[in-house]
């Protein structure tokens, strides 16, 4: 165990430096430096930008020192978790990356505390009898929520639950912070597009365990069902999905760009688009390399999540 932790923590080193690499390459080249070089001395177009002045701040910044230097230096900012400055918020990009990241955070809790038991509990009683009535209408139901987009969901939510009933606020503006009120629709389009995925797989490994010889001798030996279920089945055909559930985070993290822009969600999906858009290149490269850190965190979980409960690996 402590073995795989080891190699899956080196893997996440040697990811993490590689795509700061490239992050940095992209972002390092002349046409970017001046665009943040007009954004820093408040100039809205490359014509008010004497070649002087520019290159007084490039001096300034220490961006005209050879290329290795600059990366290095970058990554010593970056690791004591200066990001650099938002020139679209104003603020210092570190704090405003892992202030956006924590209401994502809410809003994945939110998302994961209904998800996980609806998901299971439907691919379970799908999978105890496979080609049933019951199984064909968790697939059915699956498929058919998975296959309309986000969008479409929200705007049907909203035009039923916020416009039409008015239970719910139909944008979560979080001017004054924000309220569990608000989180309800942007939480349910989300569970929406989403638990059928996990129904699914939740559904296939539990028909593949419940046609395995252990399963058959235990249902021959007389064992009550609920307890085979339990006891034996469920634990079993969990581990696949297990995996799922937590690769899910790597899709939150992005896929909530779509629901925190429509519901107006001051999250992280949205501080990335609005950066992109600007272009705020700093706040740009923190949230790409905080979304590459969190899908390398959520794979070497899995693995180790995995190995936990999958005893012929744990001891193969």
């Amino acid at each position: 165990m402590f073995k795989l932790i080891g190699r899956r923590l080196i893997q996440m080193v040697l990811i993490m430096l590689t795509a700061s690499f490239i992050l940095f390459v992209i972002f390092d080249t002349p046409e970017f430096k001046k665009r943040l070089a007009i954004q820093e001395l408040g100039g809205f177009a490359v014509s008010a930008l004497d070649e002087t002045t520019y290159n007084e701040w490039l001096e300034k910044k220490g961006l005209n020192v050879p290329f290795y230097q600059r990366y290095f230096n970058w990554m010593g900012n970056t690791l004591t978790g200066d990001f650099g400055f938002s020139y679209e918020k104003n603020r210092d990009a570190g704090p405003l990356v892992w202030e956006k990241l924590a209401n994502t955070g809410i809003l994945a809790l939110g998302v994961f505390g209904l998800m996980i038991p609806i998901s299971l509990i439907l691919g379970v009683l799908a999978g105890m009898k496979e080609a049933s009535l019951q199984d064909r209408a968790v697939s059915f139901i699956s498929v058919f929520f998975t296959s309309i987009p986000e969008v479409a969901t929200a705007i049907i939510l909203t035009v039923v639950f916020a416009l039409g009933l008015g239970w719910f606020p139909t944008k979560s503006a979080m001017i004054s912070g924000f309220s569990f009120h608000e989180l309800i629709l942007p939480v349910l389009t989300l569970v929406v597009y989403d638990f059928g995925y996990v129904a699914r797989m939740t559904r296939a490994s539990m028909a593949e365990v419940m046609t395995s010889q252990y399963i058959r001798t235990a249902v021959l030996k007389g064992i009550p069902y609920s307890r085979v279920i339990l006891r034996h089945a469920l634990r079993n055909a969990l581990i696949a999905p297990f995996t799922v559930i937590v690769l899910q985070l790597n899709w939150l993290l992005s896929g909530v760009v779509v629901v925190e822009v429509f519901f107006e969600y001051d999250g992280f999906g949205k501080l990335l688009l609005e950066a992109a858009l600007f272009p705020d290149i700093e706040v740009v490269q923190a949230c790409t390399l905080v979304a590459v850190a969190v899908a390398v965190i959520s794979q070497i979980i899995s693995d180790v999540g995995y190995t936990f409960l999958n005893p012929r690996i744990r001891f193969g």
